[in-house]
């Protein structure tokens, strides 16, 4: 049980200092405070959300959240499994290809080292944030595939909603300071999350 609290807490920590540093870049917007409040995002990130989760893994491990916290698993149906592994292969799917993108064309790395230039092609040209979603879907279709209600329905009802305030009241204004005009024009005409369907 002491995992799981201290899960929570790293997103939650997370999700507050997003709130805290966006408050107080919106109030000294400029590219040099973009870059340093970026970085220690990513770090707080990596000391409070990533240790956990891999600890997770380990203890109790992800099978056994639901006996943790007295949940009965998801009802064993093949068909719950099979769009639980479509979600997990196409989540990790994307989660590659847009790291490769932006260590290739934009000189950085996811929560490692901040872009230097945007990156507007390939799986970027149909969604701005094709890692995020890649992250939403392998985190739902891990749970439906293990069967675990706490997984599916913590991904959906809170590990979710933290990161899209995150992307939505911090990185975006973040990215808008450091890349500037360029960013802007390629966040009208590029959808959030989700690809266009063009009829």
């Amino acid at each position: 049980m002491f995992v799981i609290i201290f899960q929570a807490l790293g997103w939650v920590i997370f999700g507050l200092g997003s709130f805290f540093v966006g408050v107080w870049l919106r109030g000294e917007p400029n590219k040099r405070n973009a870059e340093m409040t970026s970085m220690s995002l990513h770090l707080l990130f990596w000391i409070t959300v990533a240790p956990s989760i891999g600890l997770g893994v380990l203890y109790p491990g992800l099978t056994h959240y639901d006996r943790e916290l007295g949940l009965n698993p998801l009802p064993d149906h093949t068909f719950v499994k099979i769009i639980g592994i479509l979600g997990l292969l196409t989540g990790v799917y994307l989660f590659i290809v847009s790291n490769v993108g932006l260590m290739r064309l934009g000189k950085g790395a996811s929560a490692v080292f901040l872009t230097k230039q945007l990156v507007a092609v390939d799986i970027y040209e149909q969604m701005r944030n094709p890692m995020s979603l890649g992250f939403y879907l392998a985190s739902i279709g891990l749970g439906l595939v293990i069967r675990s209600t706490s997984i599916t329905f913590g991904s959906l009802l809170f590990v979710i909603p933290i990161h899209l305030f995150y992307l939505k009241y911090f990185e975006e204004c973040e990215l808008e300071l450091r890349m500037g005009q360029t960013y802007l024009e390629y966040k009208r005409r590029v959808p959030f999350l989700f690809p266009k369907v063009n009829i």
